[in-house]
């Protein structure tokens, strides 16, 4: 793949942003104590993380569309590691929800612009392979960052994780600046365009597929440490070595999400993601009757959730070729407001009743994804031009 390389750096940049944005799920009873809030309160620092990346960002890609990406993805990330260095501060429960609403925003525009500018810099046959790799970054947050986070966390305190994840960006920042290329966008684009984007219903309904599956996702693994406490009798550091494992799985989704989208298309990517997962979702409740099927549900759980984005990716992208990124920032919004409901309704779930039933919610969100899809992708193959790209 051309450019191989770059793509891997840029991969990099994404798994720290995303290390940043999960660690808060593998330590969030330690946080809740250090802060003297609820478990549930605690959550927040996620959902305001997701909302964030949701609302803010994609205003500000608008925005500065016709910026040079190498410039803007320099500026972003400069940011996001200037907002690490404010966690290690004994601060208040309010100001460390405004940082990681700094966190949030300027992660989630280097987040969407790195995987524009890796679509830029391959064949367009290479593109969902592109996209994978760069989500392989994000998922790996959770084979290498939660887990490992987790586990230092209780040897060092959770402050000093977000320190370390500031100076470690700086890698990535200085090779960007150094092989990077200016790359601006090939027309002219602005909010009309993200408008006419969120008018269109092919369109609109993909991105609800996006928010439901990521919701369905999100409602359990935000509190996924809790819920293995209340399903299992794993101590918090084979807590660690599940939540390694399940990284894992994640890696290889997006990876072989990647490929499977370029090699089977991305209907089929969708769809088979989307029925494993809500498979998995419904096994869980069986799951806590013994440990291994636990955890080879949650493994086939994170293979298939993760397995879905690069398609969807992909898919957003064909809609419009000749703007990523506004593709990729509208698909992106939906992703973490997929995750700011899933984190909030699972917040409401055990501030009400117990962790053991957020599985039952989001089986309910996958469904309704795969209902949509299945409408979605019926239509659309009766159709011979895409509406899509003839309204864009």
């Amino acid at each position: 793949m051309k450019n191989k390389g770059i793509i891997y750096i840029l991969a990099l940049a994404v798994f720290l942003i995303g290390t940043i944005e999960y660690i808060i799920t593998g330590v969030i009873e330690m946080i809740a104590a250090d802060l003297g809030v609820l478990t549930s309160e605690a959550g927040l620092l996620v959902t305001v993380f997701a909302l964030a990346a949701a609302i803010i960002a994609p205003i500000m890609i608008t925005l500065t569309i016709n910026l040079d990406r190498k410039k803007l993805l320099m500026t972003t990330l400069g940011i996001f590691i200037a907002s690490n260095g404010l966690m290690f501060l004994d601060l208040t429960y309010e100001a460390m929800l405004w940082i990681r609403i700094v966190q949030g925003a300027s992660g989630g525009m280097a987040t969407v612009v790195a995987m524009a500018v890796a679509t830029r810099l391959v064949q367009q046959e290479r593109r969902g392979n592109a996209i994978g790799v760069i989500l392989m970054g994000l998922s790996s947050s959770l084979v290498l960052g939660v887990p490992i986070g987790t586990f230092f966390s209780g040897m060092f305190g959770w402050r000093v994780l977000f320190i370390l994840i500031g100076v470690l960006s700086l890698v990535p920042l200085l090779i960007i600046y150094k092989k990077v290329p200016s790359i601006k966008e090939e027309e002219k684009a602005g909010l009309s365009m993200q408008l006419s984007i969120m008018k269109n219903p092919t369109i609109l309904t993909a991105l609800l597929i996006t928010l439901l599956y990521v919701g369905g996702y999100a409602t359990l693994f935000t509190y996924i440490t809790p819920f293995l406490q209340a399903t299992s009798s794993l101590s918090m550091t084979e807590i660690s070595g599940v939540l390694f494992l399940a990284g894992i799985c994640s890696f290889v989704g997006s990876k072989v999400g990647g490929q499977l989208a370029d090699a089977r298309g991305v209907k089929f990517t969708i769809f088979l993601g989307l029925i494993l997962q809500g498979v998995t979702l419904l096994l869980f409740a069986l799951a806590g009757v013994n440990l291994i099927v636990l955890i080879l549900v949650l493994m086939i759980f994170m293979l298939a959730t993760w397995s879905i984005s690069p398609a969807q990716q992909l898919y957003l992208v064909k809609l419009a070729p000749r703007n990523p990124d506004i593709a990729l920032s509208v698909n992106t919004s939906f992703i973490q407001f997929g995750f700011a409901l899933g984190s909030g309704l699972g917040g409401l779930v055990i501030s009400r009743t117990s962790v053991s039933y957020l599985n039952w919610l989001g089986f309910i969100a996958v469904g309704i994804a795969l209902l949509l899809a299945a409408v979605l992708f019926t239509i659309r193959s009766r159709t011979e031009t895409p509406m899509a790209t003839k309204s864009l």
